[in-house]
């Protein structure tokens, strides 16, 4: 039986960031395989102590006085995050102006009525910072860890996305969250969510998380979608419901894979890999 997206992150996670950080994966046309040739000796290899290392030192990490392990906003994560905060906010705000300038008629929908701009967002690590969670769990996911701090602890919003989020909102994007978490995440989610500072609708018409147990009949793969199949044909039944979506965020390559969107913007991400 084919093991979910989430427990394949269990087994590639550490393995993948030693070769994401060090520069040993394979890209292809600009987006990392999991496609890797086999290692001939040990030189080949990086090590994992040093890339967790490298990763603590690219975030920032800040360690509390009880052993809590935080990213920082100065850090290069931090910087590289306000980069592509800026440029993503230069591009909505001449395309909602658009929209606004044409009172919603940028494009005809379904039954004559216009389009509405809206912006698809991914929840771990595009909105919220799981940093904390990786390092109290030594970068090795399982549900039950997740499951655990989900429940109990609020991560931090991911710098700047909050007030990106937000804002755009405010100029009149429509603000979707679709992740990859289960479905018996959903209330942890949309608290976490809350209490960080997203104030946008965060109802099951706006927050979209993957229910295995009851597949919603638009998606094709029901039960058995990838992360591809999953995101994508999330966002086309967005879009079938009279939305134009104007940017979608993610910082898995399989978040932004598969159409339906004008543009995306990658968040960095060099802790784990989701195919």
């Amino acid at each position: 039986m084919p093991l979910p997206a989430l427990s394949r992150r269990t087994r590639l996670g550490a393995a993948v960031v030693t070769a994401l950080v060090a520069g040993t994966a394979v890209f292809g046309i600009g987006q990392a395989t999991a496609e890797h040739s086999v290692p001939r000796t040990d030189k080949e290899i990086p090590n994992l102590t040093l890339v967790q290392d490298q990763i603590k030192a690219y975030y920032g990490d800040k360690v509390t006085a009880d052993g809590e392990h935080y990213a920082s906003p100065d850090s290069n994560y931090g910087r590289q995050v306000r980069d592509i905060e800026a440029k993503a906010r230069t591009y909505l705000t001449k395309a909602l102006a658009k929209y606004r300038a044409q009172s919603g008629a940028h494009k005809p929908g379904h039954g004559g009525k216009p389009v509405k701009p809206a912006i698809v967002l991914d929840m771990d690590d595009t909105t919220l910072l799981t940093y904390n969670y990786e390092l109290q769990v030594g970068f090795h996911f399982t549900e039950a860890s997740q499951d655990k701090y989900l429940a109990t602890k609020d991560m931090d919003a991911v710098f700047g996305m909050d007030r990106l989020v937000n804002w755009a909102h405010d100029k009149g994007a429509e603000v979707f969250f679709l992740t990859g978490r289960k479905e018996a995440q959903r209330a942890w989610s949309v608290r976490n969510l809350k209490n960080v500072g997203y104030d946008v609708p965060l109802d099951r018409k706006h927050v979209y998380l993957k229910d295995k147990e009851h597949p919603p009949a638009y998606l094709p793969c029901g039960a058995t979608c990838s992360t591809i199949g999953f995101k994508s044909g999330t966002r086309k039944h967005i879009e079938s419901l009279g939305y134009d979506i104007v940017a979608n965020f993610g910082d898995q390559y399989s978040d932004l894979q598969g159409g339906a969107g004008d543009r995306t913007f990658k968040m960095p991400n060099p802790m784990y890999y989701l195919p």
